[in-house]
C-alpha cells in the first residue's frame, strides 16, 4: 500500500517513515525542506535498507498539489505533517502559520474527497486543550480559546477535518501529541531544527554540547511543584508507532466514527528542571542555564490521559525521559562529530 507522508523528512515525519517501511508500505515524501534536510533521506535509507520516493514541493502551491496527486493517483492513506510549529514564532508571525496549516491542509482535502475512499491522519496538539482545566487530560477534555495562533490553525485544522468528513468518503483520525522528543536509537536521524531551536529538547542537547551558551528557563514563578512549566514528554518513536497503528486501524476499517481522536503521550507530567536534572543525569554534564521571564503563549502544566489510546488503539508509550533524552543526546553527539 502506498502511504503519502508530508512534511516526512521533518523530525516526527521520518520516524514515522522508518515505521511504515518496517511494516511494509510504500512510502511517498512531500517536503518544502523549510525546517529539514535531504540528508534526512540517507538516515531513513540506512535505517531501513529500503528505497523511498521523494518529492520537493510546497503545499502552498494548490496547482502543484493537485498535480501531484494526478501523478500519484494510487496513494492508500495519507499521514499531514506538514507544518509550522513553533508557538513563539507563531505569535510572532500569525499570517505565515495561517496560510502554512490552513491552506495546504484544504488543499490535500480537497484532492482527497474526489477519491471513492480516503484516509487521513492528522498530526494535532495538545495544545488545542490550551490551559486545561484537569490534569491529566483526556480527550473529552473541552476545547479552550487558543492562546497562540499555532495552537489556533490546530483547533481550526480538526474543526475542518470533521465537517469535510461528514460530506465526503474520508475517515481520519486526529492525533493530539504532547511533547515529542528524541532520537532514533541508531542515532541516524533526529530532531535537527534550522536555526535557534523553539523546543526545549534540542536547545539542551546544544547547551550540553557547547553549541550554545546557556539555556533559558522561561519563568520559575507557575504554579507547580518547582515553579516551572509542566510538559509530557514522549519518544519520538513511541509516536511513530502511533501512527502506523492509527493508520492500519483506518485502512483495516476498524474505526468506529467517521473522525476519531486520541492523545499521545506517557501519561506523566515533568518539570523543565525535572527534564535539566534528568538530562544532566543522562549525559554526565553539567547543563548552565538561567531562569527569564514568562514566555507568551505558554500554558502552565500539560500531560495526557492516554487510557483511549492504550485501549482503542492498542497503543503505549514504552521509552522512559532517560532513555529518550538519551537517544537524543546520542543523536546531538553524533551531528556535532
Amino acid at each position: 500500500m502506498k502511504i503519502l507522508v508530508t512534511g516526512g523528512l521533518g523530525f516526527i515525519g521520518s520516524h514515522t517513515v522508518v515505521e511504515l517501511q518496517n511494516e511494509g508500505f510504500e512510502v511517498v515524501i512531500i517536503d518544502n525542506l523549510s525546517n529539514s534536510s535531504e540528508e534526512v533521506l540517507k538516515g531513513i535509507v540506512a535505517i531501513t535498507g529500503k528505497t523511498l520516493l521523494y518529492e520537493k514541493l510546497d503545499l502552498r502551491e494548490k496547482t502543484s498539489v493537485r498535480d501531484f496527486f494526478k501523478k500519484h493517483n494510487n496513494i492508500d492513506g495519507v499521514i499531514h505533517f506538514a507544518a509550522s510549529k513553533a508557538v513563539g514564532e507563531s505569535v510572532e508571525n500569525p499570517l505565515l502559520y495561517y496560510e502554512n496549516n490552513i491552506n495546504t491542509l484544504v488543499y490535500i482535502l480537497q484532492e482527497l474527497q474526489q477519491k471513492t475512499e480516503a484516509n487521513f491522519i492528522f498530526s494535532s496538539s495538545c495544545t488545542v486543550y490550551g490551559q486545561a482545566e484537569k490534569m491529566p487530560i483526556t480527550e473529552n477534555a473541552p476545547i479552550q480559546p487558543a492562546i497562540s495562533p499555532y495552537g489556533n490553525t490546530k483547533q481550526i485544522g480538526e474543526e475542518i477535518i470533521t465537517e469535510v468528513c461528514k460530506v465526503s468518503t474520508i475517515n481520519s483520525i486526529l492525533l493530539r501529541y504532547f511533547n515529542p522528543i528524541g532520537a532514533h536509537p541508531s542515532a541516524e536521524i533526529g530532531e535537527l531544527p534550522i536555526g535557534i531551536p523553539q523546543n526545549l529538547i534540542p536547545y539542551i542537547t546544544q547547551t550540553g554540547i557547547g553549541l550554545r551558551q546557556e539555556l533559558s528557563v522561561y519563568g520559575d514563578d507557575y504554579p507547580t511543584p518547582d515553579g516551572t512549566c509542566i510538559r509530557d514528554y514522549i519518544h519520538v518513536v513511541d509516536l511513530a508507532k502511533a501512527h502506523v497503528i492509527a493508520l492500519q486501524r483506518l485502512l483495516n476499517k476498524k474505526n468506529v466514527d467517521k473522525v476519531e481522536t486520541f492523545n499521545l503521550g506517557t501519561g506523566t507530567g515533568s518539570s523543565v528542571l525535572e527534564v535539566i536534572t534528568t538530562f544532566e543525569k543522562v549525559s554526565g554534564r553539567k547543563l548552565p542555564y538561567k531562569i527569564v521571564p514568562r514566555r507568551e503563549g505558554d500554558i502552565v502544566s500539560a500531560y495526557a490521559n492516554t487510557d483511549k489510546a492504550n485501549t482503542v488503539l492498542g497503543w503505549k508509550a514504552q521509552s522512559t525521559l532517560e532513555e529518550a533524552l538519551g537517544s537524543a543526546w546520542k543523536w546531538e553527539q553524533k551531528i556535532r562529530g
